[in-house]
């Protein structure tokens, strides 16, 4: 059997990329704090271990606190920007869909370093807060383009009919553009959630003496009995965003059927 170049490049690169992914419950459930072959037996102690972890339980509640904000803001203006940019013409529309979309393109050091010195400038304290700007600055992009699609495979005769009935441009918005586009507002909000909960750079720089979940994980690296733990929580995490994304597919995908859209591809 013949297998062209192409073909197993394709899989070499899976499998570079997706091996360590594999190997993460592999080591999660080994009795030994080596992470390496040969394992040397089956046990839960880690996953016991890191449920334990005050600091861990704190940095995972910061996170979550973080991710929900950020997924309910980067939203909220997502929703803004996509409804402006696919119903309205104005004046600098290409520009200023640029400035928002930035971010997508810019490396997150240069994010992080820049906010750092605005905001220590302005006199303003590092904590949870300053965290959930920075990443409703990096995620709001990728709510636009989920729901820029959104709205653009929704057919503008709903609303015009909803007019001609005496419908308000808000009753009109609430009962017949909303339900839908709501499939893609969860999206929206799932993948913000997803990008903030798996974001460090940005919350290294601004979460100050506060612990987030990426931030810590790094600083338990150092230490080799941290290690096993550090992979059952990497375990969970993986979990959690196969989940997550999974979730956000299916709403991605019912929108678009509901709608009655052509499926271009999408997150999974």
């Amino acid at each position: 059997m013949k297998v062209s170049g192409l073909k197993l490049y394709t899989i070499l690169y899976l499998v570079f990329l997706y091996a360590p992914i594999v190997l993460l419950p592999v080591f999660a459930f080994n009795n030994g704090t080596i992470v390496a072959f040969p394992l040397t037996g089956f046990t839960t102690q880690w996953f016991s271990d890191m449920a334990a972890n005050d600091t861990l339980r704190r940095a995972l509640s910061n996170s979550l606190v973080i991710g929900l904000s950020t997924a309910v803001l980067s939203t909220v203006l997502g929703l803004f920007a996509a409804r402006a940019t696919t119903r309205y013409k104005f004046r600098g529309k290409g520009p200023v869909m640029g400035f928002i979309m930035l971010p997508l393109v810019l490396p997150e050091i240069m994010i992080g370093g820049s906010l750092l010195i605005v905001l220590l400038g302005m006199g303003v304290k590092l904590s949870i807060l300053t965290v959930i700007f920075g990443h409703v600055l990096i995620a709001t992009p990728y709510a636009v383009t989920i729901l820029s699609t959104a709205f653009s495979s929704l057919d503008p005769s709903y609303e015009e009919a909803a007019y001609d009935l005496g419908e308000s441009r808000w009753s009109t918005f609430r009962l017949v553009t909303l339900p839908l586009v709501l499939p893609g507002i969860i999206s929206s909000m799932l993948i913000s959630f997803t990008i903030s909960m798996d974001e460090f750079i940005i919350a290294f720089f601004l979460a100050g003496n506060e612990p987030t979940l990426p931030t810590y994980i790094f600083s338990q690296l150092r230490f080799p009995k941290s290690v096993p733990v550090i992979l059952a929580l990497g375990t969970c995490l993986v979990a959690a965003s196969i989940v997550l994304l999974t979730i956000a597919e299916y709403f991605r995908r019912r929108g678009i059927a509901k709608t009655g859209g052509k499926d271009q591809g999408g997150f999974l």
